[in-house]
């Protein structure tokens, strides 16, 4: 956060989308501002995009290691 010199919220926001999701980032970002609610939902679901396509490389990666290590 202090790197990319953003506000305080994002950082609450991010990181309750990361844990609890869309159903509690919402009630984080209404807690600064009331305004900021459609920022939770839009961080809530990109968590959810990046979270998906993470697991997906991980697996893919884990996958072509074991096919390396074990000739497969």
């Amino acid at each position: 956060r202090r790197r990319l010199k953003a506000p305080l919220f994002f950082a609450a926001i991010g990181s309750r989308a990361c844990i609890g999701g869309a159903a509690s980032a919402p009630i984080v970002a209404a807690a600064f501002n009331p305004a900021l609610v459609p920022v939770g939902v839009l961080l809530a679901i990109l968590g959810y995009v990046f979270g998906t396509l993470g697991g997906v490389a991980t697996a893919f990666l884990l996958q072509t290691v074991n096919g390396i290590l074990h000739g497969g």
